[in-house]
C-alpha cells in the first residue's frame, strides 16, 4: 500500500494523506543549523548540537506519536484546525506535504481556506524560514486568526528533560515588534539566544506555555486558540513558547504570505546587552530583515535548490528503471548528506542526547558523500583523527559542538581505528589530495600533542598487530563493528550498559571480522607508504596483511562460512558448532570483499551459505538462528527478542557487504536483486508492512523469526546509506575512484543491455556509455576516451575541466 508518490522532476516526494504508517520526515539544514520535520509539522530544532544547542522541545516515544512541532493553527469563527492535520487531527478537505531537498511544504484546506507551511533553512543561515500562506478558496469574504507555536527548550536537551527543580525557575523572554525573544539562562554563562518573528505586526501573543495551552489541555487544543484570542502572557519561569496571532480578512480568491523565523544568535561577551536585562539585539534584526518580503523566501529557495542540484550531479545513471535512477540519483546521496552532518545523533530514533558524532560512523558515512563535498569530508576526517589517542585507539565518539571525545563512551572499540584508514583513503583516491597525510593532527584533542595524519594512520594499522589473541586474530575489545556482541562484558545487572562495562579484562576475545577489515583495509596503507617513498614500511605492512589472511583461513573458516569470534573462553561464535547463532553475516561479507578465500573457493561456499540461511525476502539476516534466550558472554545481541535487531534482524547496514562481495567473485545478477530487496523505492508498495519512509534506508528491518516480519525502524541515520551508495555506484554500477583515476569495472546482471553514467572526477566530467552486447556480469572489453582506445580500465585524470566521452564495452 502506497500513502504517496514520487515527484522526480522536482525532486520531491509527496504524501497525500497525514495518516503514514510512522511520521515521515525530512531534514532541513546544511552547515550548522538543523531541523526535523515531519510530514505533520512534527519535529525540532537545533543549532549544530542536538543537545547542547537545542531551540525546541520534543518529547520522544509520546503518545499520541509525533506530537510536538511548528505549528500554524488556523481559527475560523470557533472552527479551528492545522495544516498538516497534527496536533488538531481536525478533518481536513486537502491534504499534501511535500518533503524536497532541504524543505518541506505542507498544504491543509478546510472550510475554504487553504494553507500552506514553507519550511527551509536558508543556506548560510542559522534559523528556520517558514513561509505561511493563507488563501481564501471560498466564494465569500474570510475572517480568520493565525495562531503560530513553537515550545522552546532550555538549551541543553538532556538537562531540559531531567532538571525539574532548576528548569521551572529559569525561563525568560523578551517580547519586541513582532518577535519573542527565549533569553533563558543569558543572563549568566551563556552568550546565545533564540528568537521566533514575524515580518507583520501582530494582533497579540503568548510566550507561557500554560497561558496558552491551559493547565489540562493538550496540543490539540489550545484554550487560547479554542478562544480565538491571544492572552498577552509573558512568561517567567516555567515553560516558555513563542506565539503569534494574526487577523485575517480574505477577499475570495485573495492570498496573504508571512514570514516567519526561528533564528538562533551568538552575541561576543562584551555586547551582550543593550540596557539592564535587555538583550543585544541587533544581530538578530538583521537576520530578520535578510527575510522581510516574501521574495526573499523565493530567492532562498532557488539558492538551496542550485546547491542541491549542484551536489547531485557529481553522479547521475541513466539505466532505464525509475527506482534505480531515483535511488542513485537523488535520495540516497541526499540520505548521505544527512549522516554527515547528523552521524547518528538526531533522527525520530535517536534523540540528540545520548550520541554524538561516532568515530566509526563518520568513516564510513564519509564513503558516501566525499564525492560531493570532498573539502568538508577532509575537516571530517582531522575532527575524527584529532579524537585518537597516541595508541592508535580512539574515542566511540565525540561532541561536534566541541569536537571532544565523549567521556561517556570512551574508546576500545577495537575496529574503529581501521575505519580512519579507510575513511582517508576514500578522500584521497576522490581528491588526488596527497597533502592531507601531511596535516599536524592532535592526539586526544590536545594541541600540545600532536603528529602527521600519516602517523596516525600508521597507529590505527599497529593497533590491530599490538592487540592479537590467542589464535593470532585481532581482539575484539568493547565490540567491534557490531556494538551488540560484548564478549567481555559479562553482565547480569539491570541497567549496566553493554559496551561500557568491561567486568572481566578482556584479552582473549577475538574478532574474525576486524580480520577482515584490517585485510581489506591494509592495501590502502600500504599503498600510501609507497606513495610517501616508505617501500621498507609497505613490505612489512604487507607481510602483517599475509599473515592476517592465512591466520583467517587458517583459524577463521568453519568449513563451510566465515567465523564470527572466539569468546572470552576461546569457543567458536557463528560455527556449526554452536547450538544458536551459526553463521554471521558480517564477515561474510568482509572477508571476501577483502578477497580472503577467492583463490580457494571458499569465498563462494561463504556467500551460498548466506543465500541458504541467512536470505529472505526483505533482505538477509544478521544470523541464524537467533538467540532464544539471553547469553551472557555474548551481551546485548542475545538480549532482543528473535528477528529484531541484531538478534537475527535484517541489518540493513551489512546487507551492501555480501552485494560487493557478490560483485568480488563477479556475481552481478544476485548482487543487483540484493540490493532491490532493501532499496527504499523498491519497497514502496509495502509502505504498510515496511512502515518507515519509502524514500529513505532504514537502519534494520525485522527479521523472519520476528513477529512483525518485513517492519523497518531506525530510519535516515545509518550507515547503511554510505554503504548502499558505494555499492551501487561502484561495486555493481562499477565507477569507482582510484589514486590515478577513475576505473570502470560494473558487475550487472547479465540481462542488463547496457546503462550511461555522468561522473564528475577532480574538475573533469567524464560522460560513460557502457554496453553489454555478450550480456556477462563482469568483465570490460574495450574503453575509449574521446574517441581513443586506452589500455586497462581506468580512465586518466585529464585536468583540464572539460566533458569527456567514454565508451565502454563488456565482455
Amino acid at each position: 500500500m502506497k500513502f504517496g508518490f514520487f515527484d522526480d522532476v522536482n525532486k520531491e516526494y509527496v504524501i497525500n494523506t497525514p495518516k503514514t504508517p510512522y511520521p515521515w520526515i525530512n531534514y532541513l539544514g546544511n552547515e550548522k543549523f538543523f531541523g526535523l520535520m515531519s510530514n505533520t509539522a512534527g519535529g525540532y530544532s537545533f543549532y549544530r548540537d542536538a543537545r547542547l544547542r537545542r531551540l525546541t522541545r520534543y518529547r520522544y516515544n509520546n503518545i499520541p506519536v509525533d506530537n510536538g512541532g511548528r505549528y500554524f493553527y488556523l481559527y475560523d469563527e470557533g472552527d479551528f484546525w492545522t495544516p498538516g492535520w497534527m496536533p488538531v487531527k481536525r478533518d481536513l478537505d486537502f491534504y499534501e506535504c511535500r518533503h524536497g531537498l532541504g524543505y518541506t511544504s505542507i498544504t491543509g484546506e478546510r472550510n475554504g481556506i487553504k494553507v500552506n507551511q514553507l519550511a527551509l533553512v536558508p543556506l548560510n543561515y542559522n534559523g528556520e524560514v517558514h513561509k505561511v500562506t493563507v488563501s481564501n478558496t471560498s466564494n465569500a469574504t474570510k475572517k480568520v486568526k493565525l495562531f503560530s507555536f513553537v515550545e522552546f527548550c532550555l538549551w541543553n536537551a538532556y538537562d531540559d528533560m531531567t532538571n525539574f527543580q532548576r528548569n521551572l525557575n529559569t525561563g525568560e523572554v523578551e517580547v519586541k515588534d513582532s518577535v519573542i525573544y527565549h533569553k533563558t539562562e543569558y543572563r549568566e554563562r551563556r552568550n546565545h539566544f533564540a528568537f521566533f518573528s514575524a515580518n507583520r505586526p501582530m494582533d497579540g501573543f503568548d510566550t507561557d506555555r500554560e497561558s496558552f495551552l491551559g493547565l489540562y489541555n493538550g496540543l490539540e487544543s489550545p484554550q487560547v486558540v479554542a478562544a480565538g484570542q491571544s492572552s498577552n502572557s509573558v512568561a517567567s519561569g516555567w515553560s516558555p513558547i513563542a506565539s503569534h496571532c494574526m487577523e485575517i480578512e480574505l477577499a475570495p480568491g485573495e492570498e496573504i504570505s508571512y514570514n516567519f523565523i526561528l533564528g538562533y544568535v551568538e552575541n561576543p561577551e562584551e555586547e551582550k546587552w543593550e540596557a539592564l536585562d535587555v538583550i543585544n539585539k541587533t544581530r538578530a534584526e538583521a537576520m530578520i530583515a535578510q527575510f522581510a518580503n516574501e521574495s526573499d523566501v523565493d530567492r532562498a529557495m532557488e539558492e538551496l535548490q542550485a546547491y542541491w542540484n549542484d551536489l547531485l550531479s557529481k553522479y547521475t545513471v541513466n539505466s532505464g528503471d525509475d527506482k534505480l535512477d531515483r535511488m542513485v540519483n537523488i535520495w540516497n546521496p541526499y540520505q548521505c548528506m544527512v549522516t554527515f552532518n547528523m552521524s547518528r545523533s538526531a533522527s525520530y530514533f535517536e534523540s540528540g542526547i545520548g550520541r554524538g558524532m561516532g568515530f566509526r560512523d563518520s568513516n564510513q558515512d564519509l564513503l558516501g558523500f566525499v564525492h560531493q563535498i570532498p573539502e568538508r569530508a577532509k575537516e571530517r576526517i582531522i575532527d575524527i583523527a584529532s579524537t585518537q589517542f597516541e595508541n592508535g585507539g580512539a574515542y566511540h565518539q565525540y561532541q561536534p559542538l566541541t569536537k571532544q571525545g565523549n567521556n561517556e563512551i570512551g574508546g576500545g572499540f577495537n575496529d574503529d581505528p581501521l575505519w580512519l584508514i579507510l575513511g582517508t583513503a576514500a578522500y584521497i583516491k576522490e581528491t588526488g589530495d596527497f597533502s592531507i597525510l601531511d596535516e599536524e593532527v592532535p592526539f586526544d584533542s590536545n594541541p600540545n600533542n600532536t603528529a602527521s595524519l600519516f602517523e596516525h594512520l600508521k597507529r590505527s594499522f599497529y593497533h590491530v598487530i599490538e592487540n592479537m589473541g590467542p589464535h593470532g586474530l585481532p581482539l575484539i575489545g568493547r565490540a567491534d563493528w557490531n556494538d551488540c556482541l560484548n564478549l567481555n562484558c559479562f553482565s547480569n545487572v539491570p541497567d549496566e550498559p553493554y559496551q561500557t562495562t568491561q567486568n572481566i579484562e578482556g584479552r582473549t576475545a577475538e574478532s574474525v571480522f576486524i580480520a577482515g577489515l584490517f585485510v581489506f583495509t591494509g592495501p590502502d596503507f600500504v599503498e600510501l607508504c609507497k606513495r610517501r617513498g616508505l617501500d621498507e614500511e609497505a613490505t612489512i605492512a604487507q607481510k602483517h596483511i599475509d599473515t592476517m589472511r592465512a591466520t583467517t583461513l587458517e583459524h577463521g573458516f568453519d568449513g563451510e562460512w566465515f567465523l564470527r569470534a572466539y569468546d572470552h573462553y576461546g569457543n567458536k561464535i557463528g560455527s556449526k558448532e554452536n547450538e544458536e547463532g551459526q553463521i554471521f553475516i558480517e564477515p561474510q561479507g568482509f572477508c571476501v570483499m577483502a578477497g580472503i578465500g577467492v583463490e580457494e573457493g571458499l569465498a563462494k561456499k561463504a556467500l551460498d551459505a548466506v543465500e541458504e540461511r541467512l536470505d529472505t525476502k526483505y533482505g538477509i539476516v544478521l544470523q541464524n538462528p537467533p538467540y532464544s534466550k539471553y547469553y551472557i558472554n555474548l551481551g546485548e545481541i542475545s538480549s532482543y527478542p528473535p528477528g529484531y535487531k541484531e538478534n537475527a534482524g535484517i541489518f540493513c547496514h551489512n546487507n551492501p557487504w555480501i552485494m560487493m562481495a557478490e560483485t568480488t567473485i563477479g556475481r552481478g545478477d544476485r548482487a543487483f536483486d540484493l540490493y532491490k530487496k532493501i532499496a527504499p523505492a523498491y519497497l514502496e508498495e509495502i509502505s504498510d508492512v515496511h512502515r518507515t519512509e519509502p524514500y529513505v534506508y532504514s537502519q534494520m528491518i525485522a527479521g523472519k523469526d520476528a513477529v512483525r516480519q518485513g517492519e523497518a525502524k531506525n530510519s535516515w541515520l545509518t550507515g547503511t546509506a554510505a554503504w548502499n551508495f558505494v555499492a551501487i555506484t561502484q561495486a555493481i554500477l562499477g565507477i569507482q575512484p582510484e589514486y590515478d583515476g577513475l576505473q570502470v569495472n560494473p558487475c550487472i546482471p547479465t540481462a542488463w543491455d547496457g546503462f550511461s553514467i555522468t561522473r564528475v572526477f577532480r574538475g573533469d566530467t567524464f560522460v560513460i556509455n557502457i554496453t553489454n552486447p555478450n550480456h556477462v556480469s563482469k568483465g570490460v572489453a574495450s574503453v575509449t576516451v574521446d574517441g581513443k582506445s586506452i589500455e586497462g580500465n581506468i580512465l586518466p585524470v585529464i585536468g583540464d575541466g572539460k566533458s569527456h566521452q567514454v565508451e565502454v564495452v563488456l565482455g
